[in-house]
C-alpha cells in the first residue's frame, strides 16, 4: 500500500470536523433534573447549562463559564465526567458532535430559586422527574437524559452516541 504523507495542515483538510461543547448536569435534592428552556432552539428545547468550546479553553472550563453566564450559578468542581455525547453531521449543522457533561451536584430550592437566566438564551428553569420530562423532549434528548442519570447512579460515565444531526 502506497502511503502519501501530507503536511498537518493538508492533512487536517481530509478529517471528520466536529464542534465541541461542555456543559454541568444538575438535580435537585430529589434527584429530579434541573433544566433550561432555550429561547434559541426548536430542535433541543431544554438543556443544561453549556454551551460551545471558546478556543483554547478546556471542556470542563466550558462548563463552568457556560453555567456561570447562562445561571449566575458559580461551580468551582471538582470535575466529574458524567458522560460523552457524540453526534454525526447532518442537514440541520455541517459538523460532527462532541460533548461532555459533568455533573453539578444536586442544588438546594434556594440554589435554584436564585437562579438567574441570560434571556437571550433561555426563558424557564424547570425540575421534574426524569418520567415528567419525557412528554417535554425530543426522543433523543430523552434518551441522553435517561444515560446521564444512569451514569450518576452508577458511577460510571456513559457515552451516548446517537446524537446526530440528521434522520
Amino acid at each position: 500500500m502506497n502511503k502519501v504523507w501530507l503536511p498537518p495542515e493538508q492533512y487536517a483538510e481530509t478529517v471528520l470536523k466536529a464542534t465541541a461543547f461542555a456543559c454541568l448536569f444538575f438535580t435537585d435534592e430529589h434527584d429530579r433534573p434541573v433544566q433550561l428552556r432555550a429561547t434559541y432552539s426548536r430542535i433541543h428545547p431544554w438543556q443544561w447549562p453549556g454551551g460551545t468550546m471558546d478556543p483554547g479553553e478546556r471542556p470542563w472550563e466550558t462548563a463552568v463559564r457556560e453555567c456561570r453566564e447562562e445561571t449566575g450559578l458559580e461551580f468551582g468542581g471538582p470535575p466529574r465526567l458524567l458522560a460523552t455525547v457524540f453526534g454525526l453531521p447532518g442537514a440541520e449543522w455541517p459538523y460532527a458532535t462532541v460533548g461532555f457533561v459533568f455533573d453539578g451536584g444536586r442544588l438546594s430550592p434556594a440554589r435554584i430559586e436564585a437562579i438567574t437566566l441570560d434571556p437571550a438564551e433561555h426563558d424557564a428553569v424547570r425540575v421534574l422527574t426524569v418520567e415528567e420530562w419525557r412528554g417535554h423532549m425530543p426522543e433523543r434528548d430523552f434518551a441522553r437524559l435517561e444515560a446521564v442519570m444512569a451514569a450518576r447512579r452508577s458511577g460510571t460515565p456513559g457515552y451516548f452516541d446517537t446524537w446526530d444531526w440528521g434522520p
